[in-house]
């Protein structure tokens, strides 16, 4: 099996960083995150998460979005209070991530283009 994602942590930044390859399917990001979990890849002293979908496009159908959304929320220990940055290029990407922001309940997530833009809210 191809691996759709990595992880980096970005220790003066503060940030966690996910970069995901291929088309990516609500299974695909419970299953990442259910590895960064049991492999210990998220770190106590972060301040907040960027996920990199630039090299990747959603496989997702629009009313799955909640599911997304719900998953943060079933794991708010670890995303509570934290802000989640999603970095997409193409317009049709960006549905997802501005739908699920609109979920947002105990942590904060917003849709962005650049990294830049990405790091400078995370850090604000």
């Amino acid at each position: 099996m191809e691996k759709k994602f990595e992880y980096q942590f970005n220790n003066s930044l503060g940030i966690l960083f996910k970069t995901y390859y291929g088309l990516i399917t609500i299974e695909d990001i419970e299953s990442s995150w259910e590895y960064a979990f049991e492999n210990g890849l998220i770190p106590k002293e972060k301040k907040g998460f960027i996920l990199d979908y630039r090299n990747s496009n959603f496989n997702i159908k629009i009313n799955e979005h909640t599911l997304i959304a719900n998953f943060y929320k079933k794991h708010i220990n670890i995303f509570g209070n934290y802000k989640i940055a999603i970095i997409t290029e193409e317009p049709r990407d960006i549905v997802i991530p501005m739908l699920v922001e609109s979920q947002d309940e105990g942590y904060s997530s917003k849709p962005f283009s650049t990294l830049e833009a990405a790091i400078a809210w995370i850090l604000s």
